[in-house]
């Protein structure tokens, strides 16, 4: 992204999903629901309501059951400067929507689906996107010991993207192309034991 009204996207079967869906191959189908500027459960001021995740879990979970397995890689947008949170409040949000899915009757059977936590990638405050960004490359880079606890007091999966993957310094918050490739490898690596 070059400019932020850039709303362009790498093609479903470049971004990380679509990759993963590749490489699980016929063991499971991958649906991706993810949505630029998405934040854990926050209403956007600026870019409005539609963007709080926990807002809109209920209908993804809904209109996709039965689901197996929910990865949840939310908290980037959450250090935008104008939510002023800590990584400690990020990974409270993600804790609601860990819970939520848990009290959802979503998964086979009726029982709640499986979570996987995924840490972003840390940010770098460079590019286009740097002002709206301005101070959350030090929340991004704490923001994985927090995901991890929370992933370990749910019983959740859990992988750190910033050991697999970086974004793109051209805007400091996407992940390059080569990462969205790393992160679907480390990550089928992690699922296929709980799908096969």
């Amino acid at each position: 992204m070059r400019h932020p009204s850039d709303l362009a996207r790498y093609r479903a079967h470049r971004r990380w999903p679509g990759r993963l869906a590749t490489a699980l191959s016929s063991s499971a189908k991958v649906i991706e629901a993810g949505h630029p500027g998405r934040t854990t459960v926050f209403d956007d001021p600026v870019e409005g309501a539609h963007k709080n995740g926990l807002a809109i879990l209920p209908a993804v979970l809904e209109s996709h059951r039965p689901v197996d397995v929910v990865i949840l890689m939310l908290g980037t947008n959450d250090v935008k400067r104008r939510f002023s949170v800590t990584p400690w409040d990020i990974s409270r949000g993600v804790e609601r929507l860990v819970l939520a899915i848990g009290a959802s009757n979503c998964g086979r059977d009726g029982m709640p689906p499986g979570v996987f936590l995924v840490s972003p990638a840390p940010i770098m405050e460079t590019g286009c996107l740097a002002e709206q960004f301005e101070g959350g490359a030090e929340k991004s880079r704490r923001l994985a010991a927090h995901l991890a606890e929370v992933a370990r007091l749910h019983g959740c999966g859990f992988l750190d993207a910033g050991a697999h993957a970086s974004v793109d310094p051209v805007d400091g918050v996407h992940l390059s192309s080569d990462s969205h490739a790393a992160l679907a490898e480390a990550l089928a690596a992690a699922l296929r034991p709980l799908i096969d």
